[in-house]
């Protein structure tokens, strides 16, 4: 008899999301920081974990795709710098694509390695991509302190418009996070995007003025060029830290278009989010 009583008297609660969600909701997002925080530094740990060198893989890297470029493309080809020294030229191109890749890398295949968690546990599905991009910010940090360093030994200074830097990171994340989320979304259904990424990121790294400046492109093709968010990032990038000219049409059309990004990835993953525990 107690036993039916308590049965009855049980409390059964059943989690069903709200089919009128929006793009993303900010105090959900709030109220999980600390997940956030926590996955953030488990992929962090995780990146240089075993390794001899830790954080300064992040030094590295772009230093000596710096000197390559520099070589073949500064010395041999004779390429422009916009009245920069090259290395500094590239190496102010390299810091902001190196973190735009490997933020949009890892967050492509974020959801796919936490599945466990997508399966078991109910949390907005979102911060799994959003904590991955977070852990690549210590990266980039990593690079401008390179890139200063750098400065200082070739005798430059920051131009007074570095005020502006972290508006321009802005900018370059929320493009990051638009292509990462809906390229993570759609990786949960087809696994192709997997290996489609590389191959592709490498080509956009050439459509990227990271070895040339911008102004090389003939001005018919700048507005299309532009398309490309990185374009004018990089471009205002340099013009906040170098001082090099800045064309300002492409850095107002790259910034819509991260902005366009980052609204499209938002409605593809938050479209796409139901369906996850089911596919993945």
């Amino acid at each position: 008899m107690s036993d039916q009583t308590g049965a009855q008297s049980a409390v059964v609660t059943i989690i069903d999301p709200s089919r009128k969600r929006g793009l993303f909701e900010p105090s959900e997002l709030w109220r999980y920081r600390e997940v956030v925080f926590f996955l953030a530094w488990r992929d962090f740990k995780v990146k240089y974990r075993q390794t001899y060198l830790g954080i300064l893989w992040a030094m590295l890297q772009p230093l000596v795709a710096m000197s390559v470029f520099s070589i073949f493309f500064g010395k041999l080809a004779g390429i422009s710098s916009n009245g920069a020294p090259y290395p500094l030229f590239v190496l102010c191109g390299l810091v902001p694509w190196s973190f735009f890749s490997r933020a949009v890398a890892s967050m492509t295949g974020s959801l796919v390695r936490n599945q466990e968690l997508v399966k078991r546990v109910y949390f907005p599905r979102l911060i799994i991509p959003i904590s991955t991009m977070a852990s690549c910010l210590t990266d980039m940090l990593v690079g401008f302190a390179l890139l200063f360093a750098a400065m200082l030994a070739f005798g430059s200074w920051p131009a007074p418009q570095a005020v502006f830097l972290p508006l321009f990171v802005l900018v370059m994340a929320a493009s990051a996070t638009g292509v990462g989320v809906a390229l993570s979304a759609i990786n949960v259904r087809f696994r192709d995007v997997g290996y489609l990424l590389p191959f592709s990121l490498q080509i956009l790294l050439f459509m990227t003025p990271i070895v040339y400046p911008a102004n090389l492109v003939p001005q018919l093709w700048r507005p299309l060029y532009s398309l490309n968010p990185m374009v004018g990032t990089v471009e205002a990038i340099r013009w906040s830290v170098l001082g090099t000219p800045a064309d300002w049409l492409m850095i107002s059309i790259s910034t819509l278009s991260s902005l366009a990004l980052l609204v499209a990835g938002l409605t593809i993953f938050s479209k796409s989010e139901r369906a996850f525990p089911d596919l993945i």
